[in-house]
């Protein structure tokens, strides 16, 4: 079941996506300019590969004189037409649909990609001669390639680009020679480009292709490429930016120019990009959380640790009260345990041995050595091993919102989603083998329950397997795979199989939620774990009084509550529904005379349990300004019609004026509202 939330815009597009990784990725041939996802794991073409899809809705007002442009809107699922919020009207608009295909979906868009990157080096080499060229690769949404040369400027881009559309307008033929390794290192010495020795160097088979463009220009390559540069739209390119990159990502190693650009197979589909681009812009949770005094990291404490403030404090307080309700409703025992342990608890854990380099050095208190955790799973093992357990005890389920600290590197921080300290919603459950189904199916229920919460209905399920270096025997994989595989299709949800993508200590689900722009993102986890009981020798006595090991579910719905804040505001650009907001109205006196009855009213609407404030001070106009900065959703209006009457105005920042209305009525509307989930 969808759930729908209004939303209004600044520009007159909403952007929705539907994007699925390819599945199943192989490795792809050597070449200098290889695609890397983010894992930096090769991807290859998928045929089957769903395309992106961005509907680009573009909002029409029906009048008499035939349609208008509007900005303020109402999202809707439907590809064919939308709603627009009027005057206490629902108006109907037309809409736009551009279907925006990926790499993994077009293997003609990534032909244009990779050839991009070889136009782009040729430009830059005709323009600056001393330039060295290294790598160019395709990317997710276009292509960059890293040179050796001076900085370049955003006037230098524009160069670059005129002289890319003269090398398309030639309509150059790109051709694919085979040579023999001594013929390309000869090559390649006559050119002087030494980076291009190194990745020589790098390839093992044989023999050695390289593309030409016309008979201009050569790099080594595997391929593939468009047949002619004039079969590219260059209305369809755009050089984005340029950035600093170490060669081969090692700060020993010579800076380099990198330049990214963005290319599609038409001016449509980059329109839609860029526009897609803008609106992701004006939803970055880092400008949302100054501007509505959320949260910050601040340079004196250390980078990558959040400063949660009053209103970023509140919606947390409603996520884990959510969290927490739900989780006692569904067998957990919550837990808190300490932020720090002996080193040895890491030791056995095996978390010394391979995840040291992401963990912060050990501290020394009265001879012995501390750890900051980076986990939470040993602390929940030490709980269970405090007393002897019986099979008559399983399942047994634990949960903790545990702050854990990650040693990160200062380049890769980034907002909430890459931080130093954060707190995941952890949980996890001890059980017998026969009852690993029916608690993953449990999981998946809990985990839809508290993400339909928050408005995510849409998701990205993956299943991993065994890969070849595991713990564990043949026969109980074989059963958790098989459980994990039951319980997904008793949910009835579609998913992927990573085969060989599970960890060492067991099978796990993977879920991505899909956010209002069709962005991916990975929260919740499922992994069934072999490795840790073992090491921690936990037990049970079984019916006939011998001990065995029980197994053991790690399980996270939110991943981190920082990092699912952060998705939460880009989801709604910062316009929370009334349920999570944290002012969810103000009181507004038309003149400071009516200030002792507006903080009358406040008072009651505190009573009942309305996050409400007074704002004064100003003139009424600039107050509501103000207010439809901040995101407030509902505005109460007092003038001294208002006082005599015992009464409010009330302005909706999504419904607009619902007129005047007994302070009564005014919170049966806010409670309404509130217990359904939806906007007034």
């Amino acid at each position: 079941m969808a759930i729908l939330h209004r939303m209004a815009l600044s520009s007159h597009y909403l952007f929705t996506s539907s994007l699925r990784l390819s599945p199943n990725p192989t490795p792809i041939s050597h070449s200098s300019s290889l695609f890397l996802s983010p894992s930096k794991t090769p991807f290859s073409l998928s045929k089957t590969a769903p395309e992106r899809e961005i509907r680009i809705f573009g909002f029409f007002k029906r009048s008499k004189n035939g349609f208008s442009t509007t900005s303020s809107a109402v999202a809707t699922e439907s590809t064919e037409t939308a709603s627009v919020a009027g005057d206490n009207a629902q108006e109907e608009v037309l809409v736009e649909k551009i279907v925006l295909p990926t790499n993994e979906s077009s293997e003609k868009l990534l032909r244009i990609r990779h050839t991009c990157a070889h136009v782009m080096a040729m430009a830059v080499q005709k323009i600056f001669p001393d330039a060295k060229v290294t790598i160019g690769p395709w990317i997710e949404n276009g292509f960059y390639y890293d040179f050796d040369m001076e900085p370049l400027t955003d006037k230098d881009l524009k160069r670059i680009k005129k002289e890319m559309d003269r090398i398309i307008g030639r309509n150059l033929p790109l051709i694919r020679e085979e040579v023999s390794r001594d013929e390309a290192q000869k090559r390649i010495m006559a050119v002087n480009e030494p980076y291009k020795m190194e990745i020589l160097e790098s390839i093992k088979e044989d023999p050695i292709t390289i593309y030409h463009i016309g008979n201009d220009w050569w790099d080594l390559c595997a391929g593939p490429h468009v047949e002619s540069t004039g079969t590219i739209d260059r209305k369809a390119i755009e050089l984005e930016s340029v950035a600093g990159a170490y060669w081969r990502g090692d700060t020993n190693k010579p800076m380099l120019q990198r330049i990214y650009g963005t290319a599609w197979e038409n001016e449509k589909q980059l329109e839609a990009y860029l526009h897609f681009k803008e609106e992701a812009k004006r939803r970055d949770h880092r400008r949302l959380g100054q501007d509505l005094d959320l949260f910050s990291i601040q340079d004196e404490a250390g980078g990558g640790l959040v400063f949660w403030h009053p209103k970023g404090a509140i919606v947390r307080h409603i996520i884990e009260d959510t969290w927490k309700k739900i989780h006692m409703d569904r067998g957990y025992d919550l837990l808190y345990t300490p932020h720090v342990a002996r080193a040895d608890l890491w030791k056995i854990s095996g978390h010394l041995d391979f995840y040291k380099e992401n963990m912060y050095d050990q501290m020394k208190i009265e001879e012995e050595l501390y750890q900051l955790r980076p986990m939470n799973c040993p602390y929940h093992i030490l709980v269970y091993k405090r007393k002897l357990h019986s099979y008559r005890d399983f399942p047994i389920r634990v949960a903790e919102l545990g702050t854990v600290y990650r040693y990160e590197l200062s380049g890769s921080l980034h907002g909430l989603f890459r931080v130093r300290g954060f707190t995941q919603d952890d949980a996890h459950i001890f059980c017998l083998e026969d009852q690993i189904k029916d608690e993953i199916r449990g999981v998946l229920d809990l985990t839809e329950k508290i993400l339909l919460q928050f408005g995510f209905s849409k998701y990205e399920v993956n299943l991993s397997t065994r890969p070849e270096k595991a713990v564990g025997g043949d026969d109980i994989w074989e059963k958790a795979t098989s459980a994990l595989k039951d319980a997904l299709d008793d949910k009835g949800w579609n998913y992927k199989i990573d085969d060989g993508g599970g960890a060492f200590y067991g099978p796990k689900i993977d879920l991505k939620i899909e956010d209002a722009l069709g962005r991916k993102w990975q929260c919740s986890t499922i992994q069934v774990d072999f490795n840790l009981p073992q090491r921690f020798d936990i037990t049970y006595v079984d019916s006939n009084s011998e001990k065995q090991r029980p197994i053991m579910i790690h399980r996270a719905v939110l991943g981190s509550l920082e990092r699912f804040f952060g998705v939460l505001i880009e989801h709604y650009a910062g316009d929370f529904p009334l349920w999570l907001c944290p002012i969810q109205a103000r009181v507004l006196p038309v003149t400071d005379t009516q200030l002792d009855y507006c903080k009358e009213v406040t008072s009651k609407l505190k009573a009942s349990g309305i996050r409400v404030e007074v704002c004064s001070g100003e003139r009424l106009p600039k107050l509501i300004r103000n207010a439809e900065k901040q995101k407030i959703p509902l505005m109460a209006v007092v003038g001294p019609k208002e006082v005599e009457t015992q009464t409010v105005t009330v302005r909706s920042r999504f419904g607009g004026e619902l007129g005047t209305i007994t302070i009564d009525d005014f919170i049966g509307i806010c409670k309404k509202a509130v217990e359904n989930r939806t906007s007034v």
